[in-house]
C-alpha cells in the first residue's frame, strides 16, 4: 500500500512542475495515473520489469495479455521496435493521435511487457506527451481500470479504484468518452485490424494504399 498524491493539473496547459514531479515518480519506479486521447490511463516505466509486475498486480490483469507503450516521437520508438516504411507512413499520417501499431519489439523491450512484439502509439494529450518526453523511456498505456472492467473516464472512479496502488494521480477531471484507440497489427505485409476505434479502417486502409 502506498500514499496516493491527487494532483489536479490542465489538459491544455499542464503545469511543469506537477509534470516533472509524477516524470520523477516514474523514473524512480513509481506508477502515474494520467489523461490520455482516450481514457485514464496507467505509466510506469516500460523497460522496468519490477515496476510491469506491479501493473499485472494493481490491475488484477493476466500475464498472457501483454501491456503497450506510449513513446515520445519516432525517434525514440526506434529505439524499441521495427519501423517500416507502412508504419512511418502511419505514424506521419495519425500520430499523435488514438491509432495503436502492433510490430516487431528489440531486445530493450522487456519479454514480461510483450513476449512476441510490441504495441505503441504517440499520445496527442499534452500531458501524456510531456511526460512521455520528460521520461526519455516508454511507458506503459494500459488503462487505468481493473482487467475486464470498462475503461474509466471519470475522475471520482479512478480515484476509488487506485487510491492507495500508485503514488500520483494527476485529475484532469473527467474525460470524455472516446472509443479506445484503434489496433492495426503491422508485423507483416497484410496489415490487420484488430480493433477499430476512432480511426476508421477505411481510413487506414486509404492511407496504405498510397504505397501500393
Amino acid at each position: 500500500m502506498v500514499k496516493t498524491k491527487v494532483t489536479k493539473i490542465e489538459t491544455k496547459n499542464p503545469n511543469k512542475k506537477i509534470i516533472e514531479e509524477a516524470v520523477k515518480i516514474i523514473k524512480n519506479g513509481g506508477l502515474v495515473i494520467y489523461p490520455t486521447e482516450t481514457c485514464y490511463g496507467l505509466a510506469g516505466n516500460a523497460t522496468d520489469i519490477k515496476v510491469i509486475k506491479k501493473i499485472y498486480k494493481i490491475k488484477k490483469r493476466s500475464r498472457t495479455k501483454p501491456i503497450p507503450i506510449i513513446v515520445s516521437d519516432l525517434k525514440t520508438m526506434k529505439k524499441y521496435g521495427r519501423i517500416t516504411k507502412k508504419i512511418k507512413l502511419l505514424i506521419n499520417r495519425f500520430m499523435p493521435g488514438p491509432l495503436t501499431i502492433i510490430t516487431h519489439k528489440k531486445k530493450t523491450i522487456p519479454d514480461i511487457l510483450n513476449p512476441n512484439e510490441i504495441a505503441f502509439r504517440i499520445s496527442s494529450n499534452p500531458v501524456a506527451a510531456l511526460l512521455t518526453k520528460g521520461v526519455g523511456l516508454p511507458i506503459t498505456a494500459t488503462s487505468a481500470n481493473i482487467s475486464g472492467k470498462a475503461p474509466l473516464y471519470k475522475i471520482k472512479e479512478v480515484i476509488k479504484t487506485f487510491n492507495k496502488k500508485v503514488e500520483m494521480i494527476l485529475d484532469c477531471g473527467n474525460l470524455p468518452k472516446i472509443k479506445p484507440s484503434t489496433y492495426i497489427y503491422m508485423k507483416n505485409d497484410k496489415p490487420k485490424i484488430i480493433r477499430e476505434g476512432p480511426i476508421s479502417i477505411n481510413e487506414i486502409l486509404k492511407e496504405l494504399k498510397k504505397m501500393n
